[in-house]
């Protein structure tokens, strides 16, 4: 059940006072009374959510300027050019005296399902990632080479040696030793 049901029932069915009502459902009074306006005017229309996105977009692209991105970019792809949003801008500029964002035209052609989506990084749900089921069923060995500002006494620097169990992402252990390099 909707708050503003709920608060509207309270006043209108059930004759609570508005105070009341205001403490209990934590609206504002203003907001109770707007409520009740619109119940009184639309009837249970009132109860249905309201889309919160503005009425005008004074700031939006023409209509007229969108059909002009999608028809540029249907000609230049059916004469075999390149289509991007960086040739639409320089098309409208040169031709048309429409400056736009690159952005916006590729927003445009987006919305409009002239441009295939290929995101430039993988989705983090695309990963497969192996870890282990159970505690100490399986464990992680890292060698990270480490080099030290005291060159005297580890010129070649240190081996830092990791162990971490693979479920719990618990480091068994840390040690530091001083790095071996074989022989070629």
């Amino acid at each position: 059940m909707s708050k503003a049901r709920l608060v509207i029932t309270a006043v209108v069915v059930e004759g609570r006072p508005v105070a009341e009502v205001v403490a209990t459902y934590g609206v504002s009074r203003s907001r109770l009374y707007e409520l009740l306006a619109r119940y009184r005017d639309e009837g249970e229309a009132a109860f249905e959510p309201r889309s919160k996105a503005p009425k005008t977009s004074p700031r939006a692209t023409p209509p007229a300027t969108v059909d002009l991105v999608l028809t540029l970019r249907k000609q230049l792809l059916e004469a075999g050019h390149d289509a991007g949003a960086e040739t639409i801008c320089w098309h409208l500029l040169q031709h048309h005296e429409v400056r736009l964002a690159r952005a916006t035209i590729h927003r445009i052609l987006t919305r409009h399902g002239a441009v295939t989506p290929e995101p430039r990084k993988r989705p983090k749900s695309s990963y497969i990632r192996f870890e282990a089921a159970m505690p100490n069923e399986c464990w992680q060995s890292d060698f990270t080479h480490y080099p030290l500002t005291d060159t005297a006494t580890f010129p070649k620097g240190v081996e830092i040696i990791t162990w971490l169990d693979d479920c719990t992402r618990y480091a068994l252990h840390i040690s530091a030793h001083r790095a071996i390099t074989p022989r070629s």
